[in-house]
């Protein structure tokens, strides 16, 4: 286990408690906006290792959970298609559309494929010439360069029958609408994974406009108190500023190369996130050079009537503005076998991600 136990070293984890036991100021909470550190912070504990003045909050972290129901419905409508195969990956499947879910539809007969990778999908297109595969493009700057390489890939290759549907999101408008819309924050737990595709420098204008220290954390034990050290000593000395605690991956200028291929095959768009609606220049449409292969534009197709689950709160939890446990559905109907909204499906969700290890 070398590289993984030296960051859950019992003695490095209780010298980072103690730092940040010995913070004396006034209550602050944090926010993390990565679902890979929300499940991380709920499985380690980490709440439990925090004094009164110091709370961990979720963002809108996690792809599947903020991706619009209306995606979902415009993924069921194209996979009801009898000339369609659907490829998406795994969690999106179990996400409740307005009526139905992919795999509810699976169930009916509709091709839906769970994948692992856009090559799986790009090859099922070639292996079934008849058919039009679409691959559901979701998440952030991480996932991203994944379907840019796919559309690149299937462009050179002049391959007629597939396309992407993109629901791809950037990062930093989110954490600037949640500050806007006077949630209470002291500072930002940045991505790790999205950071090191973009590089810590997107954050700097989160971190001058509105005067919030930012630490770009790692996901073991020790990483995660690692930068709620900095980030309470950033607080303490009033140098605010964007700082990367994962050194060993993220760099401040990030990956020029993936930033490049995202350039040339995407496009700024406003786009639709779960609690915070319509974000200008948030989401990540396909480019006219590839419009070829963007579904939306390939297929015009009539989208049922969006519907929200009645009593869902995963809006709220997203912003940070309510717990898991004050949704009227948390624990009652809503789980994960059977989860209502999108926050109970992936186990980057908050919703999920306390139902399976929070202890607060």
């Amino acid at each position: 286990m070398k590289y993984i136990k030296e960051y859950r070293d019992k003695e490095l984890v209780r010298i980072l408690v103690d730092r940040i036991n010995a913070y004396r100021g006034p209550k602050v909470r944090f926010m993390e906006v990565c679902g890979g550190h929300t499940m991380a912070i709920q499985k380690f504990g980490i709440p439990s290792l925090l004094p009164h003045n110091v709370s961990l909050v979720s963002g809108p972290g996690c792809p599947v959970c903020v991706t619009s129901l209306r995606f979902v419905d415009h993924a069921i409508a194209l996979g009801r298609r009898d000339d369609t195969i659907i490829a998406t990956y795994g969690d999106l499947i179990r996400v409740p559309g307005s009526t139905a879910s992919l795999e509810q539809e699976k169930s009916h007969g509709s091709d839906i494929r769970m994948v692992y990778s856009t090559l799986e999908a790009l090859a099922i297109a070639r292996e079934n010439p008849s058919k039009q595969v679409i691959f559901l493009g979701i998440g952030f700057e991480t996932t991203a360069p994944a379907s840019a390489a796919a559309l690149v890939q299937a462009k050179k290759e002049d391959l007629p029958n597939f396309s992407v549907l993109s629901a791809h999101k950037v990062m930093p408008p989110a954490m600037a609408a949640i500050v806007d819309e006077d949630v209470k924050l002291d500072g930002y737990l940045a991505p790790g994974h999205v950071s090191t595709i973009t590089g810590s420098q997107i954050y700097r204008d989160i971190s001058e406009t509105y005067g919030l220290p930012v630490v770009v954390s790692g996901f073991e034990p020790s990483d995660i108190l690692q930068s709620i050290v900095m980030l309470l000593e950033q607080l303490r000395t009033g140098n605010i500023s964007v700082e990367i605690q994962y050194k060993r991956v993220v760099t401040p200028e990030g990956n020029l190369k993936a930033q490049k291929l995202l350039q040339d095959v995407f496009t700024l768009r406003d786009d639709w996130w779960r609690g915070l609606g319509v974000l200008p220049l948030s989401g990540l449409g396909i480019s006219e050079a590839y419009a070829d292969w963007d579904a939306e534009c390939r297929f015009r197709i009539e989208v049922e009537e969006t519907q929200e689950p009645e009593g869902c709160i995963c809006g709220e939890v997203l912003k940070g503005v309510s717990h898991p446990t004050e949704c009227i559905l948390y624990d009652t109907i809503c789980n994960p076998a059977n989860p209502v909204g999108t926050c109970m499906v992936s186990e980057e969700g908050a919703c999920q991600a306390f139902y399976k290890y929070g202890t607060e």
